[in-house]
């Protein structure tokens, strides 16, 4: 093998270059963790942007609900169909497909809904009906001694 002349009693690295690694490596590792949670918390602002973005449409598309319920004409279409309320001299009715499956509004015969399909009663109705039948008393039990 050749050899060349002042090279053969050399070290392969210097004390300047491991000072020069070490200093390296200390860098490195007090630059890492710093950057770690920078890159975390420019994450967590993107996504807070995007969260805030969102609740932006969700105030915009609230402030246009609220236009709609200030025209008078809207409320009254929305009483007609929510509350199936009518004006004076007209007679208001519900109409049921029997052929349409049930939905939220309605009620089924049985737990399995393959019974008959009832209308869905107004709310007001319901609220009634409970009425009427908290007010009733509860039936004594037979076993029950005075």
């Amino acid at each position: 093998m050749w050899k060349i002349p002042g090279l053969a009693g050399r070290p392969r690295f210097t004390s300047r270059a491991t000072v020069l690694v070490l200093v390296l490596c200390s860098l490195v590792a007090i630059l890492a963790y710093p950057t770690r949670q920078f890159l975390t918390q420019r994450s967590e602002i993107a996504a807070q942007r995007a969260r805030a973005e969102h609740a932006r449409q969700q105030v915009e598309e609230l402030r246009r609900e609220k236009a709609r319920w200030q025209d008078p004409e809207y409320v009254k279409a929305q009483a007609r169909e929510r509350l199936h309320y009518a004006m004076p001299g007209e007679t208001p009715f519900v109409s049921v497909d029997p052929s349409a499956p049930a939905t939220q509004g309605s009620v089924s015969g049985d737990a399995l809904g393959s019974g008959p399909v009832r209308a869905a009663k107004p709310w007001y109705t319901t609220v009634l009906d409970s009425v009427d039948l908290a007010d009733q008393a509860p039936a004594p039990h037979e076993d029950s001694t005075p």
